[in-house]
């Protein structure tokens, strides 16, 4: 239940054209319901702005099912996040409405589209492989109102790419910097632009990059100021960092 419908609600009783009864069978499941194998959170929307995401990877196609018709049910939008393809198919023919990004790996579905947030965000990555881990920021920054621009396959093997954007960048509010292998691209934009850089590292590299642990020591350690840092992969966090930066600077 959003807002929206909330406030929605709260006028018809005080109007008269909704009894209270029915307002109160419509909110006596919140702010959660059990449905056994989770405790649908109903209530984040209200809180953040945010309904409760589903992370798909672990769980099981009917565990997702099950989640996703609950928020449906209460006219919350759905997102599941790592969503792998296989898994996918499963989910997408119970609940048909769902739309899936198959590189962000996200299963989408809007009761109503989100209110646009004010501010400029811009998704860069140093490489082409770095991609999955980027749209994952910016299909999630897209469901919750915020316009992206990309900047792809702009690392520092090849720094004349990212110059090329310079201007653009500079005029960014936020910047979510995606990079794998020894991870310095956040440190190279944390030293260009005035705005917060969110490093996000990846799993993407070779034997000494350790699956990601070199370039998240990196970034860690950068000697640029005002550079924070997601976990390796975790493009979704990087785009809720960047929604609550936008969304509350301007309140």
């Amino acid at each position: 239940m959003d807002a929206d419908y909330l406030k929605e609600l709260l006028g018809r009783v005080a109007s008269g054209t909704t009894p209270v009864e029915e307002a109160l069978n419509a909110l006596r499941d919140l702010p959660y319901r059990d449905i056994g194998a989770a405790r649908v959170d109903l209530h984040r929307a209200l809180r953040q702005g945010i309904p409760e995401v589903i992370l798909g990877e672990w769980k099981s196609a009917e565990q997702i099912i099950a989640i996703a018709r609950e928020l449906l049910r209460h006219r919350q939008s759905v997102m599941i996040t790592r969503l792998a393809p296989e898994k996918a198919v499963a989910v997408c023919e119970a609940l048909p409405e769902l739309r899936y990004n198959p590189v962000a790996r996200i299963a989408s579905y809007e009761v109503s589209p989100p209110a646009p947030i004010s501010g400029r965000l811009a998704v860069v990555t140093a490489g082409t492989a770095d991609i999955p881990v980027a749209e994952e920021a910016a299909e999630v920054a897209r469901l919750v109102g915020l316009q992206v621009a990309r900047f792809f396959d702009c690392g520092v093997a090849g720094l004349h790419r990212l110059l090329d954007h310079r201007e653009d960048l500079m005029r960014m509010d936020v910047i979510i910097a995606v990079a794998g292998m020894e991870g310095a691209l956040p440190s190279v934009l944390g030293g260009l632009v005035a705005c917060p850089v969110i490093a996000v590292p990846t799993s993407i590299g070779y034997g000494a990059h350790l699956g990601g642990l070199a370039p998240l020591s990196t970034m860690l350690t950068t000697c640029a100021s005002g550079v924070v840092v997601c976990n390796i992969d975790n493009g979704f966090g990087a785009a809720v960092a960047a929604y609550r930066i936008l969304a509350h600077s301007r309140n």
